[in-house]
């Protein structure tokens, strides 16, 4: 059997392992559970690759995306080593030369997307060939993905099991609440052997900036960087496309990349992006991790990043030969209020949602960092250094003051209003502006009511986003996005602690165009919850989200936030099959609280006149029940007969006998005719 270092030579073409991968090799050839966090561009791949070469029977390597198996079995292929992958993208050959190769005894890595772990025939396939090792690539996808659009990620663990065999998992990032999870989910909660190497990519320069006509940013940005191979990513899918146009009009080679594109046509981008000098792959995120291109020389952000750890994946695709590369990411509150949606709506558990917000405001610190930013990128992942020189704020210091004033109103009108608001409502607080809202509660009378004038609403948007970035408020998402304070804002609060902010991104801030959102700011939380809830009930029934209810029903509920049934059953798009269906479900979304079941019968009046008819004559029942003197024996109508009397036009004693019957007549009719001639 050659050796590991035969091996690294011959098949790799490599004289020496890099920092930290002999270790690793050691360990998962010689069969031990192993989770390895290396940085991106430290050679991952081979620390499963080379052990698989050294391994009886086949490695199984779970990857999360097609692009990344294709050029990882291509670059495998060209070295000599037998390969492949079954993918949906595959064509009848491509599968048919794996089966083969499986069946012959030759392949030694075989490349499968999680979601085919949900196949039975998956299984036995896997038992068949001899399986003796599963690598899990990218394993953070297992925290970040599967809880929510890819949970056949959390079936990995079980398949280890039943196999009977070791795991490695491998990650470029991964904080210690993202670890703990890939333990507890891949190996049952039984401590592998973890590796950790730093994460500092010292060649790659850090920038960001608020966004001012991000477009133009972005193609100043490509321009001075023209014939430069270069990733933007995107939001969404439909400004891949626009943007990636505005950049070929302006001479650039330029192309879009996103999920929603045909096979074909993605693997056209990605072959492009391998073999043309220059291009600019305009994307999203489905394609950074697909790519392994060594001389990606510059990737910037038009719209910020879902968390610091995208963050820091993302970039790591540039100057992976360790030449010199340049970053920029472009941030602003319109799409911090996008990545508050997604996390919100999410199908996450609470604590996970809430720890994603913690995610998204370490990456606010980022973007509004004091000082060197690398040393609060490397401090986030547990590492320290000295001010790197490589950033823009190593640069040009940004310009600085005392927020502590600031922050202590803002902390003081969240405490104030019971921790249950967002940020919208509290600037109107603060700035002293009278909506029906605040005077419906009667936060005008509360000694922080109009004592932060001295900024304007945008300012204070850019002092709460300050806030999150420095972790002292949460959004909760079990309460539609209300402000919860932090343990490290309380000294700062109590005088104990003083606190400086960026006087820079303040001011850049006043003035800028916000894109229209669906609903208030204030709202959008709800309207997030409710259509998470929307979407796992679409998902369970296997219909389409809009066929439960249409983001018009949606909207007006997170406007009109309805406390009964009654007020539910009168927004618009709710008929009463829905009601009857969907009510009591959307309406403990709305409260924040179980609701009490509701009769049947009282629940077909939900919405009209005669369901307080209902009501009250409920109540006229309860109090008559053992008659006036409350000693008789005890007598009561059915809900379907209390129904009949709340619809009934002619308000006299024979239609009521006719009705509830003469013995219930005699106890109950002059009270129920009071109450059908007072409605």
């Amino acid at each position: 059997m050659p050796t590991t270092h035969d091996l690294l030579s011959s098949v790799f073409g490599f004289d020496a392992f890099r920092p930290g991968q002999n270790e690793i090799v050691d360990a998962v050839a010689a069969g031990r559970n192993t989770l390895a966090i290396m940085p991106t561009g430290g050679g991952k791949s081979l620390c499963f690759q080379l052990p698989a070469l050294m391994r009886e029977g086949v490695t199984v390597v779970i990857s999360p995306l097609i692009a990344l198996m294709r050029d990882q079995v291509r670059a495998l292929r060209e070295a000599g080593v037998e390969a492949g992958a079954l993918t949906s993208g595959n064509t009848e050959e491509e599968t048919s030369a794996v089966f083969e190769a499986l069946d012959a005894g030759r392949l030694k890595l075989l490349y499968m997307a999680p979601e085919r772990l949900a196949s039975g025939s998956t299984l036995t396939l896997l038992r068949r060939i001899g399986t003796s090792l599963i690598a899990v690539d990218e394993a953070h996808c297992v925290s970040q993905w599967g809880h929510d659009f890819r949970p056949d990620y959390l079936r990995i663990g079980a398949l280890r099991k039943t196999l009977g065999v070791p795991l490695a998992a491998f990650t470029a990032t991964a904080d210690e609440e993202t670890r703990t999870e890939i333990i507890e989910r891949l190996f049952d909660g039984a401590a592998p052997e973890v590796f950790l190497h730093g994460f500092d990519r010292p060649n790659i320069h850090l920038a960001f900036a608020v966004k001012d006509s991000p477009r133009k940013q972005i193609l100043a940005f490509a321009d001075a960087r023209r014939g430069q191979p270069g990733i933007v990513y995107c939001g969404t899918r439909a400004k891949t496309e626009s943007l990636a146009h505005a950049l070929s009009e302006s001479g650039h080679s330029a192309c879009a990349y996103h999920g929603g594109m045909e096979a074909d046509a993605r693997r056209t981008v990605e072959g492009r992006f391998q073999t043309e000098d220059g291009l600019i792959v305009v994307a999203t995120v489905a394609f950074g991790m697909g790519v392994d291109k060594p001389d990606i020389r510059w990737v910037a952000h038009a719209d910020l990043p879902k968390s610091i750890e995208a963050y820091y994946q993302e970039i790591g695709r540039a100057g992976r030969d360790g030449a010199a590369a340049e970053t920029l990411t472009l941030f602003g509150a319109d799409d911090i209020r996008f990545r508050r949606g997604q996390i919100d709506e999410s199908l996450a558990p609470p604590e996970r949602r809430m720890a994603d917000h913690g995610r998204l405001n370490a990456l606010l610190g980022l973007a509004e960092a004091l000082g060197c930013r690398r040393q609060r990128l490397l401090a986030f992942f547990g590492e320290t250094s000295d001010p790197c020189g490589n950033c823009d704020m190593c640069d040009n210091a940004p310009v600085l003051f005392d927020g502590t004033e600031a922050v202590r109103k803002a902390l003081s009108a969240i405490l104030r209003t019971g921790e249950s608001f967002g940020a919208g409502h509290l600037i109107d607080v603060l700035t002293g502006n009278e909506t029906d809202k605040v005077r419906q509660r009667h936060h005008n009378n509360l000694p922080t009511f109009g004592v932060g004038r001295e900024f304007d609403r945008r300012e204070w948007q850019a002092i709460f986003r300050q806030m999150m970035g420095h972790d002292l408020v949460r959004p909760d998402p079990d309460r539609h996005g209300a402000l919860r304070m932090t343990e490290p804002a309380r000294p700062i609060l109590r005088g104990e602690a003083e606190i400086t902010l960026r006087r820079d991104t303040i001011s850049k801030a006043t003035g800028r165009t916000v894109v229209k959102m669906l609903v208030a700011e204030e709202d959008a939380p709800l309207l997030s919850a409710l259509k998470a809830k929307r979407r796992a009930l679409a998902e369970t029934a296997r219909v389409p989200a809009y066929v439960i209810f249409t983001d018009r029903t949606l909207i007006e509920m997170a406007e009109k936030r309805p406390q009964t049934l009654d007020e539910i059953a009168r927004i618009n798009g709710v008929g009463a099959t829905k009601l009857d269906r969907y009510g009591q479900i959307f309406l403990s979304v709305v409260t924040g609280a179980e609701v009490d079941p509701v009769h049947p019968t009282r629940r077909k009046l939900a919405g009209k006149s005669e369901a307080s008819v209902y009501d009250r004559l409920l109540e006229v029942q309860a109090e008559l029940a053992r008659g006036e003197a409350g000693i008789d024996k005890p007598m009561s109508c059915s809900a379907s007969l209390l129904a009949k009397v709340a619809t009934l036009r002619q308000a006299d004693m024979g239609a009521l006998s006719r009705i509830i019957g003469d013995r219930r007549a005699e106890r109950f009719g002059p009270a129920f005719l009071q109450v059908l001639r007072e409605a």
